[in-house]
């Protein structure tokens, strides 16, 4: 959203950016920990939007606090960057305990202590004392250990259900593919000891008094079922993990339904992402989508390029030609050049 902006104003352009939340950022200022992205570059770019003319409008939901027909009513298009913010549930039972939390909602907090900014005390956890198991081991489950380290968890344990990656490229998976080896984060490092254990899934929440106290756990193998590959239970494995908090980090399912989306009737794909044309439009003519929104969790690099690719569409929708280049030339292609 904001690199979209930043084009659409320096193309000519009155840009208004709307957030939900108290600042802006999205992912970068709220999601990623301050030890992986410092704050203060987030705030030198916002300053120098201002200065180029951006207005910034924050604490207001679309769809609820501004509806979408008034939206289109006083812009003449409209760019959706809400992120792929719906995130990926365990339902198990004894998921209805408490003590078990989703990533982004332990993370802001995080950010919002290390900044002096206020949270809600009915809504409050830490990692401070306790026992803590990560489920997912992509970049949210990295920044919930390293957030937990620093917290002063007392034990960590990082689960993922598929097989350990290779240490070393393998002849399956060759270059320009993404390389699908064994990595460690700067969090793994911080832990002072290797936390994660692989091809491990959760089948039950164990508590009591109405409180997560146990993960119960199988250790599984992919195998090929069908002609589709299935987690196979290994029998004999079965282990019982103590916890006090469990963090959900296993990736998103799309965008937030109903309110904004529901209200602009744009299209959604299979995967639950807005679906866009060549130049990020959606099916809704003035109305396009970049970023999360549009081709699932991504890195910010990718958010960068489709923010914009986005501005590009706009500004030759609004003017008929533009001068702005365009990074993406085909759409969610994995190719991030023509």
């Amino acid at each position: 959203g904001l690199a979209c902006a930043q084009q659409l104003a320096r193309a000519g352009h009155r840009v208004t950016v709307f957030e939900r939340s108290d600042r802006i950022g999205g992912p970068l200022r709220y999601g990623i920990p301050e030890f992986k992205l410092e704050k203060r570059l987030i705030d030198r770019r916002l300053t120098q939007m201002e200065a180029e003319g951006v207005e910034f409008r924050t604490g207001v939901h679309v769809g609820r606090d501004i509806d979408a027909a008034e939206l289109r009513a006083q812009f003449d298009a409209v760019v959706l960057s809400g992120g792929a913010s719906q995130p990926r549930d365990l339902p198990i039972p004894g998921r209805e305990l408490d003590g078990i939390w989703f990533a982004v909602p332990f993370l802001t907090q995080a950010n919002r202590r290390t900044h002096g900014l206020p949270v809600s005390p009915d809504e409050s956890v830490t990692a401070e004392g306790k026992r803590v198991v990560i489920i997912g081991g992509g970049d949210t489950g990295s920044d919930c250990l390293g957030t937990s380290v620093r917290q002063g968890a007392v034990a960590i344990h990082q689960f993922e259900i598929v097989p350990r990656p290779p240490d070393e490229r393998s002849g399956h998976n060759p270059w320009p593919q993404w390389d699908n080896v064994f990595r460690v984060s700067t969090s793994h490092q911080d832990a002072g000891r290797e936390v994660r254990e692989f091809q491990i899934n959760t089948q039950e929440f164990v508590g009591e008094n109405g409180r997560v106290t146990a993960l119960r756990t199988v250790q599984v193998n992919m195998e090929r079922r069908d002609g589709r590959m299935a987690f196979v239970e290994v029998p004999g494995t079965e282990k019982l993990v103590e916890a006090d908090l469990v963090l959900l980090a296993m990736g998103f399912v799309g965008s937030e339904r109903g309110g904004m989306l529901e209200q602009l009737v744009v299209a959604v794909d299979p995967r639950g992402n807005v679906q866009t044309d060549g130049d990020r439009m959606t099916t809704v003519p003035g109305i396009f989508a970049a970023g999360d929104m549009a081709r699932g969790q991504s890195l910010i690099v990718w958010a960068i390029a489709e923010g914009r690719h986005a501005a590009c569409g706009v500004d030759q929708y609004l003017m008929g030609s533009t001068a702005l280049p365009k990074p993406l030339a085909f759409g969610n292609d994995l190719r991030p050049f023509g």
